[in-house]
């Protein structure tokens, strides 16, 4: 008797989520932002039209990642590379400022920021070289790669504009993509160490971003000056109880939470659409990690498995971090909620994950009847990453 499925394959299971992500932004973008958009720019559809905009170049970003086999982007990194750090120079040059920040990059057509494609080259760099060093079976030493350099450059330009987030990002997933690999526990546990003594050291830079930490303890001390935005945001989350107010109800949008449309949209998809709204997103977002990590597992070979498993970090890993911020667990770092947030380059940058995980997995996809399987040799299979020893 044959089983039925709901998916043909992963690749399926993974574009339905992401349209599903998709419609909830696209909503969620309009209800968030349409009163901020008739104040502002006299019409309420601002902010919708551009997401929208917005919306055609991640499907074309898509498109050319699941036409182009993932294989090729090694042939082109030394483009990518000088391209992205060229392009975060340029925004430290040439970039527009907002709120303090040099983020972005004005095209007339829209405005680019070039940190959130660096953390998809980070991710493409540092699958490019454990691969390497794991097919040739050679010692990994990270202090003399050059791929280790360019990802430090990058996380350092995105950290002068100043976006500590973002920088690390860039520099965090190679190094949980390093754990992986077959590196040793002993060096993760020195390289973990260094980061995370950096990331104290930079938080001390700034008072900022001390704040910013006594806000994620007790953001009630401060709730009219420091602590607004998460006091704000809690209270939003709070006021959806379990139904929510319905859509385009929602009051925290009326000047009273900063930042609704972007970095905090999921205090308004929270408050309008209660918990049964948030529970979906948080299905959601599982699923996707959970079909993710199968392509990876499933992919041809090595390079493909931490391709897979870079995307999946990234996408799955900064919904997570900007839940939290937005509940005020984490601290608020700025990080965009992926297809809920509004915000062009995030949306192209996640539209170009989701194609190259696509290849990847149609690559690594072989259909077998389920009458009738397909025997494998012992020549057939691939080494898998949980396989991979030091």
């Amino acid at each position: 008797m044959v089983q039925k499925k709901f998916w043909l394959n992963d690749m399926e299971a993974v574009l339905g989520i992401v349209l599903v992500l998709i419609i909830l932004g696209t909503i969620n973008v309009f209800s968030s932002s349409f009163i901020i958009s008739e104040n502002n720019y006299g019409t309420p559809y601002f902010f919708l039209r551009h997401h929208l905009m917005n919306l055609g170049f991640a499907l074309i970003c898509g498109f050319i990642g699941f036409r182009i086999d993932y294989h090729r982007w090694r042939n082109f990194m030394p483009f990518v590379m000088g391209g992205t750090v060229l392009s975060l120079i340029a925004v430290l040059a040439f970039g527009t400022a907002v709120n303090g920040s040099k983020r972005w990059l004005n095209l007339y057509v829209t405005q680019v920021q070039p940190a959130e494609w660096a953390k998809l080259v980070a991710i493409l760099l540092a699958a490019a070289y454990l691969s390497s060093v794991i097919k040739q079976g050679k010692q990994m030493n990270l202090l003399t790669a050059l791929q280790t350099w360019v990802i430090g450059i990058m996380a350092l330009l995105v950290e002068m504009e100043p976006d500590m987030g973002t920088a690390c990002i860039i520099a965090g997933i190679p190094i949980i993509m390093c754990s992986f690999s077959g590196m040793s526990r002993r060096k993760i546990g020195g390289l973990v160490a260094v980061v995370l003594g950096g990331v104290a050291f930079l938080s001390m830079l700034q008072p900022y971003r001390l704040q910013r930490i006594k806000v994620m303890l007790d953001p009630w001390a401060d709730a009219q000056n420091i602590g607004y935005q998460v006091v704000q945001s809690m209270s939003a989350i709070g006021s959806g109880g379990f139904w929510g107010m319905g859509l385009g109800m929602g009051v925290s949008k009326y000047d009273y939470l900063p930042e609704a449309h972007t970095d905090f949209a999921f205090a308004v998809l929270s408050q309008e659409n209660g918990f049964l709204g948030v529970l979906l997103v948080l299905v959601l977002f599982g699923a996707l990690a959970f079909y993710s990590g199968r392509i990876a597992n499933s992919a041809r070979d090595i390079f493909g498995q931490l391709l897979a498993s870079g995307i999946m970090l990234l996408l799955v890993g900064q919904a997570a971090a900007n839940i939290l911020m937005v509940g005020g667990v984490g601290p608020v770092v700025g990080v965009p909620l992926p297809f809920i947030s509004y915000g062009g380059t995030s949306l192209m940058v996640c539209g170009a994950c989701i194609g190259t995980l696509m290849n990847i997995g149609r690559q690594g996809y072989v259909h077998q009847p389920p009458d009738k399987p397909v025997p494998q040799t012992p020549k057939a299979k691939q080494p898998r990453l949980y396989l991979v020893k030091k």
